[in-house]
């Protein structure tokens, strides 16, 4: 029956539901009439036949779990009859072949970038400050205040005028009779001109490391902030350090050089224990950045061919929808990149456990697979050592919408890879320089994760969503593409992209990862603008491997 049940590979014995399904239905499917025994909600998987316990569950061809107790055909998966296992994985010994999408439509295809001298492209243009500490945090406020208000950078102040709104009615008396007049955040103006026609803003991150922590998390923490400063997005930088804390400039400056041995964007660095005062060090960062700022609005867009895209390929709120709509489909964007000899990052190592065979069989040489090996166990044994594990992964949000356990979720998580070949693995928080598709060993958690692909080099970011997630970054723009239609109706001020036509059967996956790689033209191009963006969700967590000390 059409638009009722999916099944997703011929070896599977589970059947997903695409609308919501009642006990005693009976459902006609493959030449088998299948009779429900229990509720089915829409997104919901019930098996197709006797599964006993400890019986396989198999779903996208590979194992999501074994039965805790015995499962009816008919009956719906739960986290109470179904538990997460996967099978185990190895080296492969074939060679894979990949059949590469047609890509004429786009080989001379171009957007308008921001040309580096080291060869890169930017997508967007922003100068940033950053802090090496947590306790530099402050004044990177002031920056950021004084910057955003006076440039034409920030946000409307319509939540202010909202508030002091209702301290007028609250003195007078009249607090029930307030009215809502103002409009949506991204349809107000900034009360300031735009000083710098060239420069998308001044990005200003905030994070609570640098110190107190393991030599590794501050080492990471210098590589990511250096992945930042080298990020095609970014013009130049000005970074404030205390002076006694773990993340030294020098190690800040070596982890740059790593990345760009001949790095000549402008970079000032300000130590407040060496400065005479703090408004002496604020005063002459403010000028240093004013400065940089004139000579970074002297760049201009220029057309660059799809080959410098580097794009990010994220999940979160994931539903039952997202590996047969949404992930499939950026799945494709990134097969039509990668086949440009463009770059692409899957990341969220605990959401490919499951299918990690796949991932190696993939790879294109031994030592690229056996990398992912390592990192996928040594992953696993830290979750263990502090009492947790892949397992754990699903939320409870997961869970109500579908992905019963962390194999069932994986599996729909890795189609955002698509098909082609794994180039190249990267560790937390090393640089994406190898065309194709990179898999990058990052959390399942959604602003470590992106945060973690930018820092990487992604110039633009795909996110996928079932449930809705208000997630962005500060330099580089993300697209949020919904699984199923009723979110991006309910969500539409954060979604940018509905790929519930997929599901209804109106479009295949091809034909949305072709409009959605248009988009991407578009927003990479800056002909138009993400709803992270307009939101200014400028979210931006370094992942921490380690403990505090």
């Amino acid at each position: 029956m059409q638009n009722t049940v999916l099944q997703l590979d011929p070896s599977d014995n589970v059947l997903i539901a695409l609308r919501d399904l009642r006990v005693g239905e009976r459902l006609p499917f493959s030449g088998r009439e299948h009779v429900l025994v229990s509720d089915v909600p829409a997104k919901q998987k019930f098996v197709t036949e006797n599964v006993p316990v400890g019986g396989k569950v198999v779903m996208y061809g590979v194992l999501v779990g074994k039965a805790a107790q015995p499962i009816r055909a008919g009956e719906i998966v739960t986290t109470r009859n179904t538990r997460h296992d996967s099978a185990e994985f190895h080296e492969s010994s074939l060679a894979y072949q990949w059949r590469k999408p047609d890509t004429s439509r786009w080989a001379t295809k171009t957007f308008l970038g921001y040309q580096r001298p080291d060869g890169q492209v930017g997508t967007r243009n922003y100068w940033l400050v950053v802090p090496l500490v947590f306790c530099e945090n402050r004044n990177i406020e002031v920056m950021k205040q004084a910057f955003e208000e006076e440039l034409g950078f920030a946000r409307p102040k319509i939540y202010r005028q909202q508030v002091a709104d209702l301290v007028q009615r609250y003195r007078s008396g009249n607090l029930r009779a307030l009215e809502r007049h103002a409009s949506a955040p991204n349809a107000a103006k900034s009360t300031h001109s735009k000083v710098f026609e060239n420069i998308d803003g001044v990005k200003f991150l905030i994070h609570q490391g640098g110190c107190g922590g393991t030599r590794e998390d501050t080492n990471n923490l210098c590589g990511l902030l250096a992945g930042y400063i080298h990020h095609p997005n970014v013009a130049g930088a000005t970074v404030l350090s205390l002076g006694c804390q773990h993340s030294q400039t020098a190690i800040l400056r070596e982890e740059i050089l790593k990345r760009d041995a001949d790095f000549t964007k402008p970079l000032v660095v300000f130590e407040q224990q060496r400065s005479g005062s703090e408004f002496e060090m604020l005063t002459d960062a403010i000028e240093a950045t004013f400065l940089g700022l004139v000579e970074a609005d002297k760049c201009a867009r220029t057309p660059a061919p799809l080959s410098a895209l580097c794009v990010a390929l994220q999940c979160g709120g994931s539903d039952g929808f997202s590996g047969i709509s949404a992930n499939p489909a950026i799945g494709h964007v990134s097969d039509i990149v990668a086949a440009l000899k463009g770059r692409t990052i899957l990341s969220e190592f605990p959401e490919l456990c499951g299918v990690e065979q796949e991932l190696i069989n993939r790879s294109v040489s031994p030592e690229v697979g056996g990398r992912f090996m390592q990192l996928m166990r040594e992953y696993a044994a830290r979750a263990k050592a502090v009492r947790s594990g892949f397992d754990m992964n699903p939320s409870p949000g997961n869970i109500r919408d579908g992905l019963i356990t962390d194999a069932m979720k994986s599996a729909g998580a890795a189609r955002k890879g698509g098909t082609s070949p794994v180039t190249a693995v990267l560790d937390y928080p090393e640089y994406c320089v190898r065309p194709g598709l990179n898999l990058q060993c990052t959390p399942g958690n959604d602003v470590e994760s992106v945060t973690a692909q930018v820092g990487a080099g992604a110039n633009v970011v795909l996110f996928t969503s079932g449930l809705g997630t208000p997630t962005g970054n500060p330099i580089a723009p993300v697209i949020k593409i919904s699984t199923n239609s009723d979110l991006a109706r309910r969500m539409a001020d954060i979604i940018d992209i509905d790929a519930g036509p997929v599901v209804s059967g109106d479009k295949t996956i091809e034909q949305m990862g072709e409009a959605i790689l248009e988009h991407v033209i578009e927003v990479a191009g800056g002909e138009d603008r993400t709803k992270a963006e307009m939101l200014n969700q400028d979210d931006f967590i370094p992942w921490k491997r380690g403990v505090s000390l």
